[in-house]
């Protein structure tokens, strides 16, 4: 749900959050020396205009975020945070490392002796819409609500009851969420509506999908939560707020870390159609029983041939990242989205970042082999 009592002003390229009605919240942080600001979104499809389905429920994605690059919580009190990269380069969320450094989504996939390309890779491209151009599926949240919002709350935040459609595949509540937490596309938006609360101090990941205020809690399509400093899965065959098990947060591309100048992390994006089979660290899947179509949970990597030397500023970035970290198939959703959060700060770089996009297109990947293709508990 969007927070409609806490205004964010940019000051001199800092947030600053101002509570009406009560103190100010203390806004949570996420990222390396002072990276700031990101959005998050999960369940059914991810981003504005892609639709998808998790524990079989489907749905339009959204955005939400705002300020300069960072979105934090205190009391109950959204606001943004930033988001970037420890000096050892694994990204963090106020103090949390966004999981450890060895985790799938810390690890550079360029080096093609530890990930070389996958046995099905000319298969799997080829039932990838290869001649689509990537889009960049983030963007203001004040005008648009374009994009995936998160927040963090204080470990004093009150924990609420949860309800879920999908109860036997979540993580059951209560749930640290605010009366006013951050809904991609606004409350009652109709979209995949996720929510993605970091809880400071225990960093521990809550996130939602459907998910709806009914008071004194939340009703929503299914629940997951994240230990951010361990590598633990979910059971395999489980959903999360994502088709594919997995969490959104991470995988999203973060304003702060756009404007920090590094992306040290793999990044979410949706396909059409997708295998009803996973791999890890996937545990889900929400597809066909096609073994020519991409399992959730595939890595792919933008070619060591693709000349990078054409692009600047944000879109740099983020090509960077698409070749060291490459992508991870999360959801089902429009072709070659790819997933970042909603924050005012993008406003005057998405036309740039939208023209560079257009110049990518699905044939310039291929996929690599990061574990087998699994069916179990599906």
């Amino acid at each position: 749900m969007r927070a409609v009592t806490v205004v964010l002003l940019s000051v001199g390229g800092a947030l600053v959050v101002v509570a009406c009605g009560g103190a100010p919240g203390a806004a949570g942080t996420v990222g390396d020396a002072g990276a700031g600001g990101s959005g998050s979104s999960g369940g059914g499809s991810g981003g504005s205009s892609s639709t998808g389905s998790s524990g079989g429920s489907s749905g339009t994605g959204s955005s939400a975020g705002g300020g300069s690059g960072s979105t934090g919580s205190s009391g109950g009190t959204a606001s943004n945070s930033s988001s970037g990269s420890s000096p050892a380069g694994v990204p963090t969320a106020s103090g949390c490392a966004i999981f450890p450094a060895d985790n799938p989504w810390n690890t550079r996939i360029d080096d093609t002796s530890k990930f070389p390309v996958h046995a099905n890779s000319a298969t799997f491209m080829s039932r990838m819409s290869p001649e689509t151009h990537l889009h960049p599926d983030w963007g203001d949240w004040s005008m648009s609500h374009y994009g995936i919002p998160w927040q963090v709350v204080p470990s004093a935040q009150p924990a609420v009851p949860m309800t879920f459609q999908y109860a036997t595949e979540s993580d059951p509540g209560p749930y640290p969420f605010p009366v006013n937490a951050l809904v991609e596309g606004g409350a009652g938006s109709g979209g995949d509506m996720h929510v993605l609360v970091v809880e400071a101090g225990s960093c521990v990941l809550y996130e939602t999908w459907s998910s709806t205020f009914v008071g004194p809690g939340w009703t929503c399509g299914s629940g997951a939560k994240f230990s951010l400093g361990v590598n633990t899965l979910r059971s395999d065959g489980w959903t999360s707020a994502d088709a594919a098990g997995l969490p959104v947060f991470p995988g999203l591309v973060k304003v702060a870390e756009v404007k920090a100048g590094a992306i040290h992390h793999a990044l979410r994006f949706t396909m059409a159609a997708t295998q009803q089979a996973y791999i890890h660290p996937a545990t889900h899947a929400a597809g066909k029983a096609d073994g020519t179509l991409p399992p959730m949970g595939l890595r792919l990597r933008l070619k060591a041939t693709f000349d990078a030397s054409t692009f600047t500023g944000a879109a740099r970035v983020v090509v960077d990242a698409m070749k060291q970290y490459g992508l991870i198939l999360a959801d089902n959703g429009s072709n070659w989205y790819v997933s970042g959060d909603s924050d005012d700060a993008w406003a005057p770089m998405m036309d740039a970042m939208v023209r560079a996009f257009a110049m990518i297109s699905g044939s310039d990947f291929e996929a690599v082999e990061s574990g087998p293709v699994s069916t179990a508990g599906l």
